[in-house]
């Protein structure tokens, strides 16, 4: 089970976070600290499995973003680390090279294609196919609703005037 998914800038700063393990707001800090100081210190040459309180912390390195999943002892981690590059691409798929900049301002639609992608800290879809289809569906539904909204409000001014 992934307990938790954190996205870390090279400098350090937190970009997305999902947990699937309840924490309270003062023990999800001081994880995102701690991880964040021993992952970003480590050389790149070194393998990207840590084993950490108890726990295995898999993460690796995109461009200027750090992606960590944190897992079960007895999980297996090359799995992980092929969940991450699943998320990744289907990140690169939908915004086109995915940055961080990305993820800043779109950050509901990272959580969003997380969320196809994972479900209560498990893979819920493997397929980049599916996934992609389902928020090629949500970005319909969302467009139409703009619409409907605008005539809506379109309307309301002309009763208005």
């Amino acid at each position: 089970m992934i307990h938790y998914v954190i996205l870390v800038s090279r400098q350090g700063k937190v970009r997305l976070t999902k947990w699937f393990s309840t924490y309270s707001q003062k023990e999800r800090s001081k994880v995102m600290r701690e991880l964040s100081g021993v992952i970003l210190n480590r050389g790149s040459k070194l393998c990207n499995f840590i084993e950490w309180r108890g726990l295995k912390v898999v993460y690796k390195r995109y461009a200027s973003l750090y992606f960590y999943m944190c897992i079960d002892q007895e999980d297996n981690e090359l799995e992980v680390l092929e969940i991450i590059h699943q998320y990744v691409e289907i990140l690169d798929r939908y915004f086109g090279s995915v940055c961080e900049l990305d993820l800043i301002f779109n950050f509901h639609k990272a959580y969003f294609i997380l969320d196809e992608l994972l479900l209560a800290g498990e893979l819920q879809d493997s397929s980049k196919r599916a996934v992609g289809h389902m928020i090629a569906i949500h970005d319909r539904f969302v467009e139409a609703v703009k619409e409907e909204a605008n005539s809506i409000s379109n309307l309301i001014a002309q009763v208005n005037m």
